[in-house]
């Protein structure tokens, strides 16, 4: 079991106090959660870092109930983003309820909690996100302002060896070129480090990216852009008129999912 001891001092006795009794909540209520985000990140890396975040991650179809259940027990609750997220607040403190990504990619599925790993943080009992699934979700974070490429870089680093490869290939399905460019820079970043990539994943990646090569272009117009970032690749949807990848079928996203996201671009 990993054990995360974070200093109450780093963090404050009162929002430690807040995180567990939002926990304790959800766990009278009979919610499932898994404790993600920096907490997380820290717990498989040891690197820590200043947030204000607590991010906990339920399954798609439990997070009315989770909001549902904070909100009977006095929290202030909202769907900011029925696509992928809600919150939770007690006076100034908040929490993040998370069932998926802002790309409509990274679904919280069943598959979470069964590879959960176990763990204590602010001493309680929890699991956190599967480090798979904390790779694949930060992969396609490329905005202006925020690329989690560091983060997947050193959750490989940290954890190569008991990695599901098999698993995490499977996560990426058809987006299988985001983890080749993280696999391509992570031999980049860490040269002495490269061999800890398994090399039938490398090979599959790269014989498939030859397929890719001699084979005919896919057809139709499609920005794949806009599943790295909400606000780069708006243009090539306004101006140049590419379809865009994350709506349904061919994406998770609906017309509004997506019109209500991109609204929120500060």
């Amino acid at each position: 079991m990993s054990v995360c001891s974070l200093p109450e001092s780093r963090l404050g006795v009162q929002t430690v106090g807040f995180y567990r009794r939002t926990m304790e909540t959800l766990k009278r209520g009979s919610v499932d959660f898994l404790v993600g985000g920096a907490y997380a990140y820290e717990c498989y890396t040891g690197i820590a870092r200043d947030t204000k975040d607590f991010d906990l991650f339920v399954r798609r179809e439990d997070r009315y109930h989770a909001l549902e259940t904070l909100a009977a027990a006095g929290y202030r609750t909202e769907m900011s983003f029925p696509h992928w997220l809600g919150k939770a607040h007690a006076g100034d403190s908040f929490i993040d309820v998370i069932f998926g990504s802002g790309n409509g990619i990274a679904i919280v599925d069943e598959a979470w909690f069964e590879h959960a790993v176990p763990a204590e943080v602010f001493g309680d009992l929890v699991k956190l996100c599967p480090p798979e699934e904390m790779i694949w979700s930060k992969a396609f974070i490329m905005e202006r302002e925020r690329f989690d490429g560091a983060d997947v870089a050193h959750l490989i680093h940290a954890r190569a060896e008991q990695l599901d490869w098999a698993r995490l290939l499977a996560r990426f399905g058809d987006h299988w070129r985001v983890l080749l460019s993280h696999l391509v820079l992570f031999g980049f970043i860490y040269p002495c480090e490269r061999r800890r990539i398994p090399s039938d994943v490398m090979n599959d990646l790269v014989g498939r990216l030859h397929a890719e090569s001699v084979n005919p272009r896919p057809a139709g117009r499609v920005c794949q852009g806009t599943i790295l970032s909400r606000a780069q690749y708006l243009p090539d949807l306004q101006q140049a008129g590419y379809e865009d990848a994350r709506l349904v079928p061919r994406g998770a996203m609906t017309a509004d999912d997506i019109a209500l996201w991109t609204s929120a671009i500060e």
